[in-house]
């Protein structure tokens, strides 16, 4: 069985090289079941890895199948190598399992739509080089699977080309990633350079041989790889992209924000973390940037009006749970946090489509309301969704993840890591419910008569992550030990029951705090909006921190202005100078063809005193 790995990825593969030669030339049923089906024989197929790997598991735990050698030179080798261990095989169930989720509801979704063949295309090959990205035995193929969610990224966030603003907002998140991507192959080279291999096992054993712990050079490699891991994971810098990354198809959403894109930074910490725990400083800047960046999207989140967006805060906020984690050194509750959070967040951005669907294209949650009765089952989505989001204590599965990292945070004496993750998890509750009373209760505020969906492809995903956001999910175990280091706190009894009641205690008075602000009419939180603190607050918030005025003024306006000044470019110049030049030389030994021997002559004679001059004199 476990020779059959490379299929995995090469059915969704083979789903995009499909449908891209046919070139829209297929039918939207073969075209939905060539790009749902390769995906759903990647997700069987990674079912049954997983069950002969926990029941008989490999030797050494792990298994590596070397396809070919993909290049040398002198001392630089690289395999085109996959890798199976418990960290991949919990990243291939994610990326599969809710992959094929969100491809089977995107079927219905899509229906109508031009580009429905392309469409499903791109979805093949996001999910196929995620695959890669998860299953890469060297950090090179790793990195081919990461450009590889990079331009998928851009194709499909701007797949409705035809609107300058959706292509505004791809080519924003491909510039933006640029930057992490190039922070990360810096780093690559810098690696390769000290340990002499992009081979991910051996780089982790020669680490400790020959870095100290703290030394400069592992300090700037884990650094550079933490700017690549922001850049994907949309973590403070790196952030900007991400909410208007909303201009995709709601199925790219829940794409990029459950099952792959954003949760390669995760991955690649957490596949690294030999290096960090090398080098405590970016170890400590790690957990930094997921506290800070958890707390600014959770508070631009509660002023947002439209309902992507807010899911699209909720992701920035939820990452940084998990960097938070990797930096308390709980490696294992990141990734299992990765896992519950892309079962809920799916669940929330599918049920969100069905809204919006549903409200002719509406995304705005005050022209919404009063939809619970209308769509019992998008209703129901986000109640189970928000609640796991919230993590609403022990019946949701947010809540268990969650409060392991509060826990495994407190435990290792990162106080300020819990305080702020606590607070976080408050906001959480609070900007979540906010969403739900606003769309689901009180009046009607839209136009036209509210349409629900039906069919297999709308209904089934949405119960199975709806069932997989409950506690059920927050009881799969992932096997990741002696992948990942060990929890750095064992179970603390009393304590730890203490820990779990306080978050679960913030998730419901948040929830009740919303409750007592989006009820009803509102007037408090109407009075607050329009104090003059509430509308600059409300302005700051809603442009997440002013991040991209900055960026405007710091990055983009004076490289206009440096364009517009070089608009004739000195490197031009300079070249067209030669070819004025050889111009004028040319009409200079053109009137010398004149057609008069005299004049010959006389040139003739003056060339041969020049030569005699010349001869002499020099």
């Amino acid at each position: 069985m476990y020779d059959l790995l490379y299929l995995v990825f090469a059915f969704p593969l083979a789903g995009f090289l499909v449908l891209a030669f046919a070139r829209g030339r297929v039918g939207e049923r073969l075209a939905a079941a060539i790009g749902v089906g390769s995906v759903g024989l990647s997700a069987l197929l990674t079912a049954a890895l997983a069950g002969q790997f926990l029941s008989h598991p490999p030797a050494g735990g792990a298994y590596t199948q070397t396809l070919w050698h993909w290049m040398s030179a002198g001392a630089f080798d690289v395999r085109f190598a996959l890798r199976l261990d418990g960290l991949s095989l919990s990243m291939m169930g994610v990326i599969t399992g809710v992959g094929f989720l969100i491809h089977l509801f995107a079927a219905w979704y899509m229906r109508g739509d031009e580009g429905y063949a392309r469409f499903f295309s791109y979805m093949n090959l996001f999910v196929a080089s995620m695959l890669f990205l998860v299953l890469g035995d060297s950090l090179l193929f790793l990195y081919l699977g990461w450009e590889g969610v990079g331009l998928c990224s851009y194709l499909l966030i701007g797949f409705w080309y035809k609107d300058p603003a959706n292509g505004a907002a791809a080519r924003k998140a491909f510039v933006v990633t640029r930057v992490g991507d190039t922070l990360f192959a810096i780093g690559l080279f810098l690696l390769f350079h000290s340990l002499g291999t992009l081979d991910i096992q051996q780089a982790l054993s020669l680490a400790p041989q020959q870095f100290a712990p703290g030394s400069p050079t592992v300090t700037l490699i884990t650094l550079l790889l933490l700017g690549g891991a922001v850049g994907k994971s949309a973590q403070l810098p790196l952030q900007t992209w991400l909410p208007d990354a909303m201009a995709g198809p709601t199925p790219v959403s829940a794409l990029i924000h459950a099952a792959t894109m954003v949760t390669a930074g995760v991955y690649l910490v957490a596949r690294t973390h030999t290096l960090y725990e090398l080098a405590p400083f970016s170890l400590h800047l790690v957990g930094g940037v997921g506290a800070v960046t958890l707390l600014l999207a959770g508070f631009s989140a509660l002023v947002q009006t439209d309902i992507k967006r807010v899911l699209a805060y909720s992701t920035m906020s939820q990452i940084g749970y998990m960097f938070l984690a990797e930096g308390a050194g709980a490696f294992q509750p990141a990734i299992f946090h990765l896992m519950t959070h892309a079962f809920f967040k799916a669940l929330l951005f599918l049920a969100a489509g069905a809204v919006i669907l549903a409200c002719h294209h509406e995304q705005d949650i005050f022209k919404m309301g009063g939809l619970r009765k209308k769509l019992p089952l998008a209703y129901a989505c986000f109640l189970v969704g928000g609640g796991a989001l919230a993590a609403f204590p022990y019946l949701t599965a947010g809540f268990y993840s969650k409060d392991e990292i509060l826990w495994q945070a407190y435990a290792s004496g990162h106080i300020g890591l819990f305080w702020a993750g606590l607070f976080g998890a408050f906001l959480t509750s609070i900007y979540t419910f906010r969403l739900i009373f606003i769309v689901f209760h009180g009046e009607y505020r839209g136009h036209g008569e509210v349409h629900a969906g039906h069919g297999l492809a709308y209904g089934l995903p949405l119960v199975v992550l709806l069932i997989l956001s409950t506690f059920v999910g927050g009881m799969i175990h992932q096997p990741l030990s002696g992948v990942l280091p060990a929890n750095p706190a064992e179970e603390g009894g009393a304590l730890q029951q203490q820990v779990a009641a306080l978050s679960g205690a913030v998730a419901i008075a948040g929830i009740a705090l919303a409750g007592a602000l989006f009820l009803g009419e509102r007037r408090f939180v109407a009075r607050l909006a329009q104090s003059a603190p509430g509308r600059w607050l409300s302005r700051w918030w809603f442009a997440a921190f002013g991040f991209d005025w900055l960026y405007d003024r710091l990055f983009v306006r004076p490289f206009l202005y440096v364009t517009r000044v070089n608009a004739a470019d000195v490197f031009d110049l300079a070249v067209a100078g030669i070819a004025t030049g050889l111009r004028a030389l040319y009409r200079g030994s053109v009137r010398s063809e004149n057609g008069r021997l005299r004049w010959y002559a006389a040139s003739m004679a003056a060339g041969a005193v020049l030569v005699i001059a010349a001869v002499i004199y020099l």
